[in-house]
């Protein structure tokens, strides 16, 4: 059987100055040792990977040291420091709190406390995952972590410090880790292939450094992987096949396309890369962050934040050189946008492609009609300039009045600039919520060019609309309608107030369907009453019954026979 093992157990810290990312943790326990001020009670905190543990033996180590040196690290020399090398050390006891969790193990615990330690001064109990102990274990532990004896030293490790009862943390020392850099990570790999004879390329580390997310255990276990994968030899093209990560070729050729308004070879590139197995989320996510490290580029006083290796830091500023800053924001934007709205988005490879193909004419999205500021460059050095193309001369107005009403997408296409001989905008970081604000502008504009606005085609398109009107009351107070025109003002003349209404809740939508057909955005529409023809409706008295006597007395004031008739036969009313 092998004798291999991991690189994460192999190279594991021995003394302070070997832990990696941590000087700030690594110094206060030095401070502490030299100044004799050591707690009783340690809490280290911090995400998974980032030495915890480790710290949490090499104090203990040294705590039991019989002859520490003049930097207050252990000499791996005496008794005590043999011993816990060797894992024969009785004073030093480690308890995993996620398999030993419940108060029983606790008693056990404080069982051991009672003994003092049988070589050095102090007895250290190391609990690691102690948030995994339940609420009557952490009680059952409290007066013993309050008051241990003078040789007894708690060091409990964490990744969850939020499931701790405040009471357990009120009694310790409270050490919080810190993820690990990549600047960090990469240099210690470096030193692991000095020792062990790998050529390794640099952006092949980046990139193990990048994907271990601030864990240095992840970042030695891929490391493991790839030296298992590749030998001897670490290439960059070895690592992004075997952890599947994008090549940051592809981003640079498709910031390349953009720039160059190729939108052809952009759904190209973004076709290979579905092909090769990566989701759009991804892809789109690698694009933002490709995007923010150009960003970072344009200016000396960010280059630090950009993570990458030397080789690449150079093809990023090259390309910095030729990208805007107004359109990276406004490309950022986008993605950002893009990745908002992808979980949302049905068919989403053509929503990604949207946005791709919005990247792509930035530079044209402003109308070359419309004026607006533009913003700081924060490039140091001023860009080189191009002449614009000529500006062709304008369209002529359409001379018969039956011309056709342009179709949406075109009037889009020639806001956007898309059309070929429009001049070129500057490139401004154009809001998309101020995108269809500047495509109304231009229809406007050109629609007013070639208005149709006449009282014969305004019947004829009034007409055209009311018989697409499925109510028949609404239907018919479009036809009763008497229509003129002043200016860019028509006012349809009805003849009662329920007409009116009729109109009026199809204004919004007549208005609009007009504007459109009669190429006049400046059209209104105003339905007034003729008062000449409205009936005035006199108020109806109510009508009651009329008593037999007031019937009698009509029938006398109609034949006067009746009330002889009456007095003959000796007729009387009833009462």
């Amino acid at each position: 059987m092998s004798n291999f093992i991991v690189s994460a157990r192999k190279y594991r810290p021995q003394r302070f100055e070997d832990v990696v990312g941590q000087q700030h943790v690594a110094g206060t326990l030095k401070n502490a040792l030299a100044t004799d001020h050591v707690a009783h009670a340690f809490l280290f905190t911090g995400p998974r990977g980032v030495g915890k543990t480790t710290c949490a033996r090499i104090l203990a180590k040294v705590l039991n040291c019989e002859n520490r040196t003049a930097e207050y690290e252990a000499c791996n020399e005496c008794s005590s420091c043999k011993s816990f090398n060797e894992n024969a050390s009785f004073n030093i006891i480690e308890l995993d709190a996620a398999s030993n969790n419940s108060v029983e193990h606790i008693r056990a615990l404080t069982e051991q406390v009672r003994f003092q330690p049988q070589q050095g001064r102090y007895k250290v109990f190391i609990i690691d995952e102690v948030h995994m102990l339940s609420n009557q274990a952490f009680n059952a532990f409290l007066k013993t972590l309050e008051e241990p004896p003078p040789y007894a030293i708690f060091i409990l490790a964490t990744t969850e410090k939020h499931k701790i009862i405040p009471t357990i943390l009120s009694r310790c020392q409270i050490f919080d880790f810190r993820r690990i850099t990549v600047a960090d990570m990469v240099l210690h790999l470096k030193e692991i292939c000095h020792k062990e004879g790998i050529d390794a390329e640099e952006d092949a580390l980046h990139i193990i450094a990048q994907k271990a997310d601030g864990a240095l255990r992840d970042a030695l276990s891929i490391f493991d992987r790839i030296i298992s994968f590749s030998g001897k030899k670490v290439r960059y093209d070895d690592v992004i096949e075997n952890l599947n990560v994008l090549d940051y070729d592809y981003y640079f050729q498709i910031t390349d396309a953009l720039l160059a308004e190729d939108a052809p070879a952009i759904l190209n590139l973004f076709d290979q890369i579905l092909r090769k197995g990566f989701e759009a989320d991804i892809f789109i996510s690698g694009l933002a962050e490709h995007l923010r490290n150009i960003l970072v580029c344009k200016d000396a006083t960010t280059l630090d934040l950009l993570e990458v290796g030397e080789s690449l830091r150079e093809r990023y500023r090259k390309q910095a050189s030729l990208a805007p800053s107004s359109f990276l924001l406004t490309a950022l934007n986008l993605c950002n946008d893009c990745d908002i709205n992808f979980k949302m988005a049905r068919n989403k490879r053509l929503h990604v492609e949207m946005a791709l193909l919005k990247m792509c004419y930035i530079h044209r999205a402003a109308p070359a009609g419309v004026q607006e500021k533009k913003t700081t460059d924060l490039s140091p050095a001023p860009k080189p300039t191009t002449p614009a193309p000529p500006t062709p001369e304008p369209a002529q107005p359409a001379k018969t009045g039956n011309a056709q009403a342009l179709d949406r997408t075109e009037m889009i296409a020639l806001a956007s600039g898309l059309r070929q001989g429009v001049k070129k905008a500057e490139s401004i970081p154009l809001r998309l919520d101020a995108y269809d604000q500047a495509v109304e502008v231009e229809e406007a504009r050109k629609a007013s060019l070639q208005s149709r606005l006449s009282l014969e085609n305004i019947k004829t398109e009034w007409a055209a609309y009311a018989a697409s009107v499925e109510s028949n009351l609404v239907r018919i107070a479009f036809n009763s309608a008497e229509l003129r025109l002043d200016e860019h003002i028509l006012t349809a003349t009805v003849s009662s107030v329920i007409d009116r209404n009729h109109i009026q809740g199809e204004l919004m939508r007549l208005l609009d369907t007009l504007r459109q057909r009669l190429h006049d955005m400046r059209l209104k529409i105003e339905v007034a009453i003729d008062d000449t023809k409205v009936r005035e409706q006199q108020p109806v008295r109510p009508v009651r019954p009329l008593t037999a006597k007031e019937k009698l007395e009509r029938l006398k004031e109609s034949n006067p026979m009746v009330d002889e008739l009456l007095r003959r036969f000796e007729l009387k009313m009833d009462e």
